[in-house]
């Protein structure tokens, strides 16, 4: 069974930068489907971006772009959501998910049936 364990959260002011990581174990780490999602208080589950961690692809959300990026570090099995320029509508709690994917492109448009999800990580911007 896929387990995520994420880290990385917590207080930052706007303009600032926080890195969040997510450990994969439980499959080979290069065929996987990693999405980011947040979820903010009141609020719905939100889709960040996704990784394919064959490396070939990665996917954000417009409310993310150019500020936000997901990487990849095959050695330590880890995804990485480095988050830059923070606002305070950034505030919420963090989860990765992930999803075996057998070809080479995650889809985007569709959603993604994720069946492992890690604990989530607050991340907290201040005005």
């Amino acid at each position: 069974q896929v387990r995520l364990v994420e880290s990385g959260g917590g207080s930052v002011q706007a303009g600032g930068s926080l890195r969040l990581s997510c450990v994969v174990s439980g499959n080979m780490f290069s065929r996987n489907c990693v999405g980011w999602f947040r979820q903010a208080p009141g609020k719905e589950r939100e889709r960040v971006g996704l990784i394919h961690t064959s490396g070939t692809m990665s996917y954000y959300e417009d409310t993310v772009k150019g500020r936000f990026t997901i990487s990849q570090e095959n050695a330590n099995n880890t995804v990485y959501l480095q988050m830059n320029s923070l606002k305070p509508e950034d505030t919420a709690i963090y989860y990765c998910a992930a999803v075996e994917w057998f070809g080479l492109a995650c889809p985007t448009t569709t959603p993604l049936n994720y069946d492992s999800w890690g604990q989530g990580t607050q991340v907290t911007v201040s005005s």
